[in-house]
């Protein structure tokens, strides 16, 4: 009987495109993230001030990336409220602007105070459990650290949106929490800002008032705490007297 030999399958390689893009395309993700990271981190430390330009050209360079790259991770920054998109000027760090930072104040005044109140009333054991231990991380980190400048130290910004945002997490409705997120880092730059405008400000004061009214379940006095505290924010950074002034504890 006779065997016919199978078909030897072909060898030839794969073509260009499937060969190379999607291999490419992990490492293309991996460096458009370092890239992000390294501009956000640089942006908060202050590397970049109020106004610098964002040269395309220059960070693909500086950073050993492509143009392509580096554009994907400006404009992420662009989205997350860290850097400006100018017409026919390119990316540059947001200008200090009063008008700018009293808008994203208004929207968090109008906004955080009710998801505060929704938190308060529907926040369990473990919710109050949370609180206490993230206004003990922040009141125990330390603010500023020699090696990270003049800024408040990445340490400490992380503690202190932990606070603000474990403060929320009682309403369960990530929805609410989902607006939170994208309003804290567009806001985030200008509160880094604002410590310099208004040094003085008692800062550790007001969290531990925002504690306090938050675990007693006064729901009221608790929204009327966070409504001075972020009004304190704006009038520290455009250099006006804020409209409701905190009380004396």
């Amino acid at each position: 009987m006779t065997h016919t030999a199978p078909t030897p399958r072909s060898s030839s390689p794969p073509t260009s495109s499937s060969a190379d893009s999607t291999p490419d395309k992990p490492d293309k993700q991996l460096r458009s993230e370092r890239i992000h990271a390294y501009l956000r981190d640089a942006i908060m430390r202050g590397d970049y001030g109020p106004g610098d330009p964002l040269k395309p050209q220059d960070l693909a360079k500086e950073q050993g990336v492509s143009l392509a790259v580096v554009r994907e991770a400006l404009v992420r920054v662009v989205g997350e409220g860290l850097a400006d998109r100018l017409p026919n000027r390119g990316f540059a760090v947001p200008a200090f602007s009063d008008r700018r930072w009293q808008e994203i104040a208004e929207a968090r005044r109008t906004v955080e105070p009710v998801v505060l109140r929704v938190s308060v009333e529907r926040g369990d054991l473990d919710w109050e459990a949370r609180v206490r231990a993230a206004h003990h991380r922040l009141a125990r980190t330390p603010a500023y650290v020699p090696e990270e400048g003049e800024y408040y130290s990445s340490a400490w910004s992380e503690a202190h949106r932990l606070f603000h945002r474990t403060l929320l997490e009682g309403c369960g409705n990530p929805v609410l929490l989902e607006t939170f997120d994208r309003m804290w880092t567009a806001s985030e730059l200008a509160r880094r800002w604002s410590a310099h405008r208004n040094p003085g400000r008692d800062g550790a004061r007001e969290h531990r008032r925002l504690e306090e009214a938050a675990l007693a379940r006064d729901a009221a006095a608790a929204a009327e705490v966070l409504v001075q505290h972020l009004t304190l924010t704006a009038a520290g950074l455009t250099g006006s007297a804020p409209d409701s002034p905190a009380p004396e504890a």
